[in-house]
């Protein structure tokens, strides 16, 4: 991001939309959420080509997403594969609300394809803005401030 606008270079969206803004990236994610760490899986499940992924796997090892770990099947030569790191898994509420709203706005008719839950109960969790109190807020109630590294 060396070569945008001192604003840009401030923003966290636009420093998160330099490394998850190219298409295939969350899908990537995703798939690496559902446990697939190899790349003939995500090959296989996102049918993307082999060079495109390989371009975004390598940018998101690169930004701290993924990490390579050597692995070898019997009889194989040694691989590598694709393991979410803990910037990775941090992503989860993004594709949660990501899902949320395609559900809400951009409907199949299928239902969700993902539905978000509690690993101890399996009852389904939702998205929500929380305050220091724990008190949750509407999103009519909710409102972007400036930060401390926000241009004036």
């Amino acid at each position: 991001m060396s070569a945008v606008a001192p604003s840009l270079q401030r923003c966290s969206i636009a420093r998160t939309l330099d490394v998850l803004g190219q298409k295939w990236s969350l899908l990537i994610v995703r798939e690496a959420l559902w446990g697939r760490t190899r790349f003939a899986e995500f090959r296989e499940r996102l049918g993307i080509a082999p060079d495109i992924l390989t371009d975004r796997l390598g940018r998101l090892v690169e930004a701290g997403v993924l990490e390579r770990r050597p692995y070898r099947d019997a009889g194989e030569r040694e691989r590598e594969e694709y393991v979410l790191t803990e910037a990775g898994h941090a992503l989860v509420p993004v594709l949660a609300a990501m899902v949320d709203w395609g559900d809400e706005f951009r409907p199949t008719g299928f239902g969700p394809a993902a539905v978000y839950a509690s690993r101890s109960t399996g009852e389904p969790l939702q998205l929500a803005f929380v305050d220091a109190e724990g008190v949750r807020h509407d999103l009519d109630d909710v409102v972007p401030t400036r930060g401390p590294g926000a241009l004036a």
